[in-house]
């Protein structure tokens, strides 16, 4: 098998993971709650935080004051994908979003949702 076909099966045969993750910051403790039908997609979250394009405007002040040093980002929970589906369902997404933002309160000066 050619180099460009093994690259090929070894992409398909990724596990994809989405779930819900959890931006803490160190410093004051406040969280940003949210979901993703993909982890690797955390890579772009990092990048709009660190050029001060995130869409939350708190955490991304914060993230500016305080550096990326004080943050902590972690998997609250993971899904897996299902061999038959293309992507991690949106809203087996939505329903573990409501969750967590219930269980952890992330609202006022708990976390940088309103």
């Amino acid at each position: 098998m050619d180099r460009k076909k093994e690259l090929k099966q070894e992409y398909k045969e990724i596990k994809i993971e989405g779930g819900i993750y959890v931006i803490t910051n160190q410093r004051n403790g406040k969280k940003y709650v949210a979901s993703t039908p993909n982890f690797k997609t955390l890579n772009g979250v990092k990048f709009t935080l660190e050029n001060g394009l995130h869409s939350n405007k708190n955490l991304q002040k914060d993230w500016t004051q305080f550096g990326k040093d004080n943050f902590a980002i972690e998997h609250m929970e993971i899904i897996k994908k299902e061999e038959t589906e293309s992507r991690v369902g949106k809203k087996e997404l939505e329903r573990l979003l409501e969750k967590w933002l219930e269980k952890l309160q992330p609202y006022g000066e708990e976390g940088y949702h309103s």
